[in-house]
């Protein structure tokens, strides 16, 4: 005699009683692996977190703090005056923008970085941050000191100075950045010095 489908299973489950209530376990699954491609991107992306970290010594640690209302001047020797002249004055197009406002410590600190370095790649000479000045918090001045502070750890800043009243003030900063190789030879070749 040939058994059907049923009666085989119906067999097969004899003697077996349905679990009560409160007694099913979940069985955990397992976890796919990831893939190579998966694998590679989450390392890559460790990599460069922690390069970017490694890069950026910009010091959260106690500094000399300024006043709300002083103007920011700094440059590295070989300035020339003329070119400092011009920046404080606001003559050279701002080619980009950094709007520190609402921003902690560490997060203006980490963006001061990126904005410094990614202006510099692109070869951006003059850019302006705007940090405020800070006269109305319980830490005076706080973020401003700290930008004055990391702009003279940047190898690329060569200078900077408060902006006039008309872009901001001494709540902003116009900033400027070393030239790239290419925009040397550029100018090397504009002025007949090659």
């Amino acid at each position: 005699m040939k058994k059907t489908e049923d009666s085989a299973f119906q067999e097969a489950m004899d003697g077996v009683a349905p679990l009560k209530e409160g007694e099913r376990k979940a069985v955990p699954r397992p976890r796919a692996q990831p893939t190579v491609g998966q694998l590679r991107r989450r390392r890559d992306a460790v990599a460069k977190s922690s390069e970017e970290n490694d890069r950026n010594q910009l010091t959260l640690g106690e500094i000399e703090r300024v006043n709300p209302i002083d103007v920011l001047a700094w440059k590295k020797d070989g300035v020339q005056p003329r070119v400092f002249r011009r920046l404080a004055q606001g003559k050279y197009p701002i080619e980009a923008t950094l709007d520190l406002h609402q921003r902690t410590l560490k997060e203006a600190r980490d963006d001061v970085f990126r904005f410094i370095s990614s202006s510099s790649r692109n070869g951006f000479r003059s850019v302006v941050i705007a940090h405020g000045r800070g006269d109305r918090g319980d830490d005076p001045a706080k973020l401003k000191s700290y930008v004055a502070h990391w702009l003279v750890q940047l190898t690329d800043v060569i200078g900077y100075h408060s902006a006039p009243r008309r872009n901001g003030g001494t709540g902003a900063t116009f900033v400027l950045i070393r030239k790239s190789p290419s925009k040397k030879e550029e100018n090397r070749e504009r002025h007949g010095l090659k």
